[in-house]
């Protein structure tokens, strides 16, 4: 469904007189309709970048990333018009990010039913389908109807992550999505997103938590060595690998 071929981010930091810094470079893989292509590393390696790269919040400096679209044809969401990026988040690509936005003045329920109406399906199944992801969740029914900025950190990840997974997107990119939940709030989550996965969506997502990694994953690639290593093997940390890119 999707082949990041020699993928590279550069940053050029104008603060400190155009410093270059190199977020990462000649990234390849391929991803398939029903796998998780789990990315790990430490702090810094630009894990998150590469994500990004992909969403195309960055630009990337060189490479590719073909993307395969429902109607059979391909896309280079590297070098893709805008208008065409933003068509292919409305109806095919989700991503979580670390950090929910708060909509001010719009409950949970309206958000969850907003996000299907706009892609065609019917405000009756839509709230149906909301009323049942956030049940698998565990956000209880009197907060449904509730703004978001009143509930705890872990109540906000959960709702970003139900956002992302609600709307069936046939390619998901996943930064961390259980880092900031309890373990019961992880089993929920990691629940979801198997069955997102059994329906034929494909995931690219960045993890640290082992657990979830096992759980989920097809297939592990480290930002260090730019290579696929075996999903239960925890690399050492090479400290002179990390780079500047957190104080980006």
């Amino acid at each position: 469904m999707i082949s990041v071929q020699n993928l590279s981010k550069e940053f050029v930091i104008h603060i400190r007189k155009d410093a270059h810094i190199n977020g990462f470079d000649s990234i390849s893989f391929d991803v398939k309709p029903s796998e998780l292509f789990a990315i790990t590393g430490p702090s810094g390696c630009g894990k998150s970048s590469l994500l990004k790269s992909i969403y195309r919040t960055y630009t990337p400096t060189g490479g590719k990333v073909i993307y395969t679209c429902a109607d059979g044809s391909k896309i280079d969401l590297a070098s893709a018009d805008p208008c065409d990026i933003i068509e292919l988040r409305n109806t095919e690509i989700g991503y979580v990010s670390q950090f929910f936005s708060v909509i001010p003045r719009v409950s949970a329920m309206d958000i969850l039913i907003s996000a299907q109406t706009s892609r065609g399906v019917h405000a009756k199944q839509a709230r149906e389908r909301a009323e049942e992801y956030l049940s698998k969740v565990g956000i209880a029914p009197k907060l449904w109807d509730m703004y978001p900025a009143t509930f705890s950190g872990g109540e906000k990840q959960r709702l970003n992550i139900v956002n992302a997974l609600i709307t069936r997107p046939r390619l998901l990119l996943l930064d961390e999505p259980t880092a900031s939940l309890d373990a019961k709030s992880k089993e929920w989550v990691m629940s979801l997103i198997l069955d997102l996965k059994a329906q034929g969506t494909a995931m690219i997502g960045v993890f640290h938590d082992q657990i979830a990694i096992e759980t989920l994953a097809d297939k592990r690639f480290d930002m260090r060595t730019r290579s696929l290593v075996p999903i239960g093997y925890d690399l050492p940390i090479d400290e002179g690998m990390l780079q500047e890119e957190e104080a980006i």
